[in-house]
């Protein structure tokens, strides 16, 4: 509405007032408008249909919740209860059976105070559980994130090359992970334990790592780039072939450019998505190895060594199993979760 269609509001200093309020209110409802229809970007998008994902938002405010509480938050409660994962509390941390105390005791230190067992002691050395469980995610998630890294890395290399280059290169490739997918990798496992083991173990990189959390990543990373690698060879495959590709290769670009430029960005939404849905599985299996005995160093705080001390009081002391076996499954649970959602959120028309 304008104000000079209105001449009777002309005359009265309410009348104006109400005119420019009207018009004011006119000129912001078509500014609304037309900012409900511009036109918005893919990650905007993207974030738009994840944020709708309430049960994948959830998994991933937990993973934030995990990482901090595994790194900052083991060594905050470390220095609040005032002792490590490692210190050993016998006999103190077991009762006249034997048994290791359970959650919420007070237990006497060797300088002859007290400290508070939140979850309870470990089996064996009369450990804190709470302390080893804070510490073993550190090394679940150090383990899992650094060879998703490794097998993303490698995988996304060799698939597009395979999958851009094709014939020879193509055909080495694919023999070469159908080489690796039959492979007994866990037969290796148990082979590498028994013989050099020891040895790979004190790899640590100047004590950044725990022992045998690097052995864990270059193993899973030998044995696990072939599924990222075929994965990225079939997207590859169709890309190549869009129209944006033969531009490119109108305007004079190199195959290198061309893959680095045109083909590896349109890979980020299925590596992101696989890359949450692998980091469950090697939590999965750092946690099953160490079970076995083949994985990380007992002496080293993960949710496999607790897992494998468990068995031997569950009649007693069913907790011992409990805490791990939570935390594990909740971890891997919520990668899952979270993977799901952010594939329904890259594509939405394979949603179910």
């Amino acid at each position: 509405m304008a104000i000079q269609d209105k001449p009777e509001l002309l005359g009265s200093d309410a009348g104006l007032g109400a005119a420019v309020a009207a018009e004011h209110g006119a000129i912001q409802g078509d500014a609304d408008a037309v900012d409900a229809i511009r036109a918005r970007g893919y990650w905007e998008l993207v974030w738009r249909r994840l944020r709708r994902d309430k049960v994948a938002i959830g998994a991933g405010v937990f993973i934030i919740f995990l990482v901090l509480a595994a790194f900052p938050g083991a060594w905050i409660a470390s220095n609040q209860l005032g002792h490590t994962p490692e210190d050993i509390f016998l006999p103190y941390a077991l009762d006249e059976r034997q048994v290791p105390v359970g959650p919420m005791t007070n237990v006497t230190t060797p300088e002859g105070g007290t400290t508070l067992f939140i979850l309870g002691a470990d089996s064996t050395l009369g450990r804190d559980a709470f302390l080893r469980l804070l510490y073993g995610a550190r090394v679940s998630l150090e383990v899992a994130l650094l060879s998703t890294i490794g097998v993303m890395f490698f995988g996304v290399i060799l698939g597009s090359v395979a999958g851009y280059f094709r014939g020879g290169i193509d055909t080495l490739v694919s023999r070469l992970s159908e080489v690796v997918m039959a492979f007994p990798v866990l037969l290796f496992y148990i082979a590498l334990a028994s013989t050099i083991g020891p040895r790979l173990n004190n790899l640590t990189l100047g004590g950044i790592f725990q022992p045998g959390v690097l052995t864990l990543v270059i193993i899973f990373t030998i044995f696990g780039w072939y599924y990222p690698a075929r994965i990225m060879r079939a997207q590859v495959l169709s890309l190549r072939e869009k129209e944006f590709v033969e531009a490119a290769h109108m305007t004079g670009a190199s195959d290198a450019r061309i893959i680095r430029s045109h083909i590896v960005p349109h890979l980020i939404a299925p590596m992101l998505v696989y890359s949450t849905l692998i980091i469950a599985q090697y939590v999965l299996a750092e946690a099953g190895l160490s079970f076995l005995g083949v994985g990380i160093d007992e002496s080293v705080p993960s949710w496999g060594n607790m897992l494998a001390q468990g068995p031997n009081f569950y009649t007693v002391q069913p907790w011992l199993m409990v805490w791990p076996g939570l935390a594990v499954l909740l971890t891997t649970l919520a990668f899952n979760l979270l993977g799901d959602g952010l594939r329904d959120s890259f594509d939405p028309r394979g949603a179910s």
